[in-house]
């Protein structure tokens, strides 16, 4: 990759980019409310968990799909991913956190960049044809920017888990080395989970992790909550 895109990588990897996605923990806070994760090795269980069964199944594969199309100039790709990902996304508080960081996302990008492509995808979304989910928006402005697919994927996996990382420090007693070794511990999960994505269409897109996501229902009708989801 030029200079250029590797920088354009390194913004959208940014924990700090304000799209919302420190305000999510995709189920995690419940998982450590119900005492189903009380240390980094619980931690590191849950998110291997995460990036095999949902990530690498599910957002990768449509993150791949919608990569291709958006470097293609094919918003009717982008829209197709976007719609599948919608579709096996069970968890009412996944759907809604990631069309929320989609959203937000999206429209950064088109406040910085002016791009036909991204105009066309948020007149979709507006007009209810797509949702706008994170992992779509993120492999489409990952192409439009020329970061290659695989590193969009391993973007996406490490933007997650660090996201995730960050929310389990806020949620219980865990420094920064003990996250930073999870994170570091993650690598080769990370890799598997981009690789075994590669291999999925989107038809054959099947994440599927029962136990977070009954987690996220009951997150749901939680009286007490820090984060969204």
């Amino acid at each position: 990759m030029s200079d250029d895109t590797t920088l354009a990588a390194f913004r959208l990897a940014d924990t700090a980019l304000p799209v919302g996605t420190d305000s999510v923990s995709y189920g995690l806070e419940q998982f450590i409310a119900s005492d189903r994760v009380g240390d980094s090795d619980d931690l590191r269980a849950l998110l291997s968990t995460y990036l095999t069964e949902q990530l690498g199944p599910g957002d990768l594969v449509a993150l791949r799909v919608a990569h291709a199309a958006a470097s293609e100039g094919d918003c009717a790709g982008v829209v197709a991913a976007d719609q599948r990902l919608q579709a096996v996304t069970l968890s009412a508080e996944f759907r809604e956190s990631a069309e929320r960081t989609g959203e937000r996302l999206l429209d950064l990008q088109r406040d910085l960049r002016s791009d036909d492509l991204l105009d066309e995808y948020a007149d979709a979304i507006d007009a209810g044809a797509a949702a706008g989910n994170y992992p779509v928006v993120l492999g489409t402005i990952a192409g439009r920017e020329g970061v290659g697919v695989r590193e969009a994927c391993l973007l996406a996996c490490h933007e997650f888990v660090s996201a995730l990382l960050g929310a389990a420090q806020r949620l219980m007693r865990l420094g920064s080395t003990a996250v930073q070794r999870v994170l570091d511990d993650l690598r080769p999960v990370m890799i598997e989970a981009v690789e075994a994505s590669a291999e999925r269409a989107l038809a054959a897109m099947t994440p599927f992790a029962p136990l977070i996501e009954i987690s996220s229902a009951v997150h749901e009708r939680a009286d007490r909550r820090l984060f969204l989801s």
